[in-house]
């Protein structure tokens, strides 16, 4: 009797990012790794179940997926889940895109080798990194499905990936002029945000609310020179065609150190400081400052190593770039887009730390100057398409950046759907950002609501999510007649601050128990009516 085995089904997300040539090899490739083991074996006649390969990551089947679980929480709910999920838990679950990819395709390029890459999760940050490289070593060390097969002599040579649109992928970014910085802030206030005006029309760019730009930063020059002239070399070093401060600048990550880095400087070191070395390249913390050693402070913690600067480099993190939340419309802005960007600046052990695309934008890229960027489509993260469906939406501080978008959207386009704005920051005096903007708009009834928080004018903290409780019988009205959610700020503390507000505002004004009200929050998450963008 002649058994009928069913072909190895690999279940491939439609939003993963591989072309006709890749699924067809991922077919073959699993069909002859998981392909039948008895001899004689024939495919399954019509209507005979399949048997099921590895399954890929997919964001509809992770229950790991949120970013305020910490990463080993994270794993240990993926651990009997198939490698590519596993990869997928090891992502900072943020799908924020700066990676090029959401956190499931992310996993599943790596699973597959078509993205060599593992340090591209920036909110994963190290913590990301070594796991995906302790995933990769096992995976490999198995035998399992992530080993691609060795090409044979003769074969045709790899192909590289091909590119994005011009301008639609960080792999094929495109210049575009830095039109001019508007500081957001009053006077006294504590923060230090800024409102970006870039050029569009010399480029191919298109976008819609609710999108985000990528743009390539450069370092400091001063942190620069500084690290040249603690490793005690001369910045005109030629390297590969380039001299060492150029690439310095635009090239290598000098923020946090990377593990590579101190492997290198323990190889350079002895005793003591070797195995201080040592033990931060394997995600120790002897001293108890791993946390806020970047490339210089690392090369301050072991004077007595200074590799040579060619070495030094390839010992480095490639600069990535850095994604924000648009907030023009490009209904409203036709041809340039605006961004609201914190600067990052802060003191630690006597130097000022400055963040790279932050304080690059705010001030040191001049006007009228070329700005490398690409557009990041957003991921299930936008107005709905029925303008007539009510929006509610919560962004404190730069969180109002995407609500921004959609409000002068809502404008331009006249949609009868009413708006609810939920925004908060420190001191209503310093830090109501677009103060004038949103009451014109309010003015005009393009805003139907305002609900500001102001976490230090009061005795008492006050933050959107407190607002969002004591409206919480108007707020479930809104949701109850359809209205879409949207939250857009921190992660790991915000966004869940919001959630635990949803949950509580339909416990006590829909009347549902705490299990019900859960679900409810849910149901809004699977019905696309809650969305985030979050970081």
């Amino acid at each position: 009797m002649t058994q009928h085995v069913a072909p190895p089904l690999v279940l491939i997300p439609e939003s993963a990012p591989f072309n006709a040539d890749q699924r067809s090899w991922l077919s073959g490739y699993f069909a002859a790794l998981l392909g039948p083991a008895v001899e004689g074996a024939t495919a399954l006649g019509p209507g005979e179940a399949p048997s099921t390969g590895p399954k890929l990551a997919d964001n509809d089947d992770a229950p790991w997926h949120d970013p305020s679980m910490p990463i080993n929480d994270r794993m240990a709910i993926a651990k009997d889940r198939s490698e590519p999920q596993k990869l997928m838990a090891a992502m900072a679950q943020q799908d924020c895109g700066q990676c090029g990819y959401n956190c499931a395709d992310y996993a599943n390029a790596i699973f597959l080798k078509s993205e060599e890459r593992l340090n591209l999760c920036q909110p994963g940050g190290k913590e990301t990194l070594r796991m995906l490289k302790k995933l990769d070593e096992e995976f490999g060390a198995s035998g399992g499905a992530a080993s691609a097969p060795k090409a044979e002599a003769g074969d045709a040579p790899k192909k590289e990936p091909e590119l994005g649109p011009l301008g639609f992928c960080r792999e094929n970014p495109v210049e575009a002029t830095f039109l001019s910085r508007t500081r957001l802030n009053a006077p006294g206030g504590e923060k230090e945000t800024w409102h970006i005006e870039i050029d569009l029309r010399d480029t191919p760019i298109t976008y819609e609310a609710g999108d985000s730009l990528g743009l390539f930063p450069a370092n400091a020059p001063a942190l620069v020179d500084a690290v040249i002239a603690e490793l005690g070399t001369r910045p005109e070093r030629m390297i590969a065609g380039k001299t060492l401060r150029d690439r310095l600048l635009t090239e290598y990550s000098l923020g946090a150190a990377p593990d590579n880095l101190y492997q290198l400087l323990s190889l350079l070191t002895s005793g003591a400081a070797r195995k201080k070395a040592q033990a931060l390249a394997a995600g120790e913390d002897p001293d108890g400052d791993a946390q806020h050693l970047d490339v210089l402070g690392a090369l301050h913690k072991f004077p007595g190593a200074r590799p040579d600067a060619e070495v030094f480099l390839e010992a480095l993190d490639e600069l990535q770039p850095r994604l924000y939340s648009i907030s023009s419309s490009p209904k409203m802005d036709e041809g340039r887009v605006s961004l609201t960007v914190d600067a990052v600046r802060y003191n630690h052990r006597s130097r000022l730390r400055l963040g790279v695309a932050s304080t690059h934008l705010g001030e040191r890229l001049p006007e009228q100057t070329k700005v490398r960027i690409y557009l990041q489509k957003a991921h299930g993260f936008g107005l709905p398409a029925d303008a007539g469906k009510d929006v509610i939406m919560c962004g404190p501080g730069t969180g109002v950046a995407p609500f921004r978008s959609f409000l002068r959207e809502r404008a331009a386009t006249k949609a009868p759907g009413r708006n609810w704005l939920f925004y908060g920051h420190q001191r209503q005096a310093t830090d109501f950002f677009y103060k004038d903007e949103l009451n014109g708009l309010k003015d005009d009834k393009v805003l139907t609501r305002l609900s500001l928080a102001w976490s230090r004018d009061g005795t008492e903290k006050t933050y959107v999510q407190d607002r969002m409780r004591e409206n919480g019988a108007e707020l479930w009205k809104w949701l109850e007649g359809g209205a879409h959610f949207y939250v857009c700020g921190d992660a790991k503390r915000m966004a869940k601050d919001v959630e635990r507000a949803i949950i509580d505002v339909a416990a006590q004004f829909g009347g549902k128990n705490p299990d019900e009200a859960v679900a409810y929050l849910a149901a809004l998450k699977k019905s696309g009516r809650y969305q985030a963008d979050v970081y």
